[in-house]
Parts: C-alpha cells; sequence; structure tokens
C-alpha cells in the first residue's frame, strides 16, 4: 500500500479494499483506491459498459430535523429547496457573500428532515457554516456510522433491483429507503459518473458485507478514484476545489440551471446580488468550458489558454485522456469572449503551442433513467 495508512482516516471498506488489491491514495484525508488491478482505463470501459461499484463513504453524510430546516437551508443555498417535493434530490451549493462557491452538494428532502452529501474535502467546513447560522430549533447530525457506495453503469439499477424490489424503475434524483441484507439503507438515484446508477447510504457495520454481496454479482468490478475522475469529465460535471471554488461564481461556473426560477426572483441566499446580477446581465468576465486539443497530447490541469498572440486568456481546471470520447479532453474557464463553442484557442503543453478549440459538454452523452411519464 502507498498510502501511509498510520496517517490517514480509512473508510469502513478499508480492508476489502486491500483485499482487492487496490493502490491506496491519499484523497481528502482518507486512504482511497485509485485503481484496482483492472487499471483505470479498464475500470473506465467497465462502467461505461457494465456497472462500477465505487466507495465515497469520504464524503460527508449530514442530517437536519426540525421544523422549517428546507426553508432555513433554502437560505445558504441558490436552489429551490422549499418547493422540492418529499423523496427527492436537488443539486445545488453553498455561496459566500461575494458569489463564490464554497462547495457543491446534494440535498434530499425526506419526509421529515434534510439529508445531505457534502464534498470530501469540504465536509469540515461545511458543517461549521451550517452551525454557524443553524437557529436552536434546528439540529444537526453528522452520520459518520454509515458507509456510502455508488453502483454506477447501464446495468447498475438492474444490478441494485436484485436487492432492492424497484429500484430499477426509481427515477432519476429520487430517494428511497429499504433493507439490504438486514440493513436500513438510504437509497438515490444519482451519481457522478454522467451514467445510470445509485448511491447507497449503508450502515458501516453491514457495508463490507453488502459490497461483497454486489460484487459478486457478475455485473459488478471495483472501481478505484482514477476512473471517477475520468468518467466524471467526459460527462462535463465539475470537480470542487479544481472547477469551481470560491474564485468562481455559479455563472462563471456555467452552473445557472441550478438556481431555482423562484430564487432567481427572490435572492436571499449568500452573494444574491452579484450572482442574480451576472445571470441577468450575462456580464461575466470568464467561463467555464469543455476544451477540445486538436492533437493527441492531453492537457492537464493548469495549462495555460492563449489566443492567437500569445496572450494568456485562461487556464484548464481538468483534464486527460477520455477513454469513452477517444481522446484528450478538458475544462477551463477562458475571457468570456472566447467563450463560444468552436472559438479556436491554443494551449502551452510542455513549451509548444498546441491548438484547441472550445466544445460543448458533456463530452459523452449523460444516460441518467428518466421514469416514463
Amino acid at each position: 500500500m502507498s498510502a501511509d495508512s498510520n496517517a490517514l482516516l480509512k473508510t469502513p471498506l478499508f480492508s476489502l479494499h486491500e483485499e482487492l488489491d487496490g493502490k491506496m491514495v491519499p484523497f481528502a484525508g482518507y486512504a482511497m483506491p485509485v485503481q484496482y488491478p483492472l487499471g483505470v482505463m479498464g475500470e473506465h470501459n467497465h462502467t461505461r459498459e457494465s456497472a462500477g461499484l465505487f466507495d465515497v463513504s469520504h464524503m460527508g453524510q449530514v442530517m437536519i430535523t426540525g421544523k422549517g430546516a428546507d426553508e432555513w437551508l433554502e437560505s445558504l443555498v441558490p436552489g429551490n429547496i422549499l418547493d422540492l417535493k418529499p423523496n427527492r434530490i436537488r443539486y445545488t451549493m453553498f455561496t459566500d457573500k461575494n458569489g463564490g462557491i464554497l462547495d457543491d452538494l446534494m440535498i434530499t428532502k425526506r419526509e421529515n428532515d434534510i439529508f445531505m452529501v457534502v464534498n470530501a474535502a469540504c465536509k469540515e467546513q461545511d458543517i461549521a457554516h451550517m452551525r454557524a447560522h443553524l437557529p436552536d430549533h434546528l439540529t444537526l447530525t453528522e452520520l459518520n456510522d454509515r458507509a456510502l457506495i455508488a453502483l454506477q453503469g447501464p446495468k447498475a439499477a438492474e444490478v441494485t433491483a436484485r436487492f432492492v424490489q424497484g429500484a430499477d424503475s426509481q427515477d432519476f434524483m429520487s430517494y428511497m429507503e429499504a433493507e439490504i441484507l438486514g440493513a436500513h439503507c438510504f437509497i438515490s438515484r444519482c451519481g457522478y459518473t454522467g451514467e445510470d446508477g445509485h448511491e447507497i447510504s449503508i450502515p458501516a457495520e453491514k457495508a463490507e458485507e453488502i459490497c461483497r454481496a454486489l460484487l459478486a454479482e457478475p455485473e459488478v468490478e471495483a472501481i478505484g478514484l482514477g476512473a471517477r475522475d475520468s468518467l466524471r469529465l467526459e460527462a462535463g460535471l465539475c470537480l470542487y476545489g479544481h472547477d469551481i471554488t470560491t474564485e468562481t461564481t455559479p455563472i462563471e461556473g456555467s452552473l445557472e440551471w441550478s438556481i431555482g426560477k423562484r430564487r432567481r426572483e427572490e435572492g436571499g441566499f449568500p452573494g444574491a446580488e452579484k450572482i442574480l446580477e451576472q445571470l441577468s446581465t450575462g456580464n461575466v468576465e470568464r467561463r467555464r468550458v469543455g476544451i477540445l486539443p486538436t492533437g493527441r497530447a492531453p492537457a492537464r490541469e493548469g495549462t495555460e489558454i492563449l489566443d492567437a498572440d500569445d496572450n494568456i486568456i485562461g487556464v484548464i481546471t481538468s483534464g486527460g485522456f477520455g477513454p469513452t470520447y477517444g481522446g484528450p479532453i478538458a475544462m477551463g474557464y477562458v475571457l468570456s469572449q472566447y467563450s463560444e463553442t468552436g472559438t479556436e484557442i491554443f494551449l502551452q503543453v510542455r513549451k509548444k503551442k498546441l491548438e484547441a478549440k472550445v466544445a460543448s459538454m458533456p463530452f459523452v452523452p449523460q444516460r441518467y433513467y428518466r421514469k416514463p411519464k
């Protein structure tokens, strides 16, 4: 194992990762598998073709209880939480007073409370942020006794349905609770690969047993962080701390679709004045865009983006080879006047100026399940 396990936190599945010969690396303070013997490319392709099992237990799971929890939470995010129907999920973000993104997260409105999943690297500051604004009548509980897994791919829901009746007909961005091998699980039809599938919150003591049962299904392979990153990049999905930060607003990050219609009219969230002004005028200095290098050389994070006259007009925030796309792909920020799809740009890669163009995302079509009306 390459990660110093003594200095890092371990998820409830740590022993299973070692048994499966996972290559462990430090990630957000945890020892996490970056790949297994199948390799990043094999794991990526397997998830696209069948079903991949990801350990995402390093992420934060939080519960907010008390009357008006949805109304209070809406005061911290630009998403419409108040009108969210029970057992539905919404992607949104915490913003600061300057309109910067503190974190992006998933919020589930359950029958009697709010269930949230926040990013691993941000969970301590997210919880501190919420506690700083938490009124006395609400209670925030960290669910530290639960693991979180993601089963992703075109055959994922079919596999889940062998353990949970009806899981394959569950709608995208919806939530249910069910017993799996005697464990009370939270099952959300969502994920961060661009593929169909579920995220399943499991009591920690039952996580290994349930994962072994899932891995025993012929469609399922264990998948590491390496393939998770290439999958989400092909799907055009942001990685917090790279593609979105406190230095980027939701509008600069091309996430305006996540701002609820009523919130656009009413505001009432941190940084609303700046964000809504950018939204209404379209006046932002830079925008997050997809980028396609012309050649075969991948453009990594930090690569400078140039215009024809060698002026720096932006930077790559995520980049690499897209196995399903079949070539190098990237995303990053460019000055707004260069953000139109098809705009020719240049990348400074190893002292060479390489041709590229601005492209629409996702690079590979997203395949989320939509329940027939």
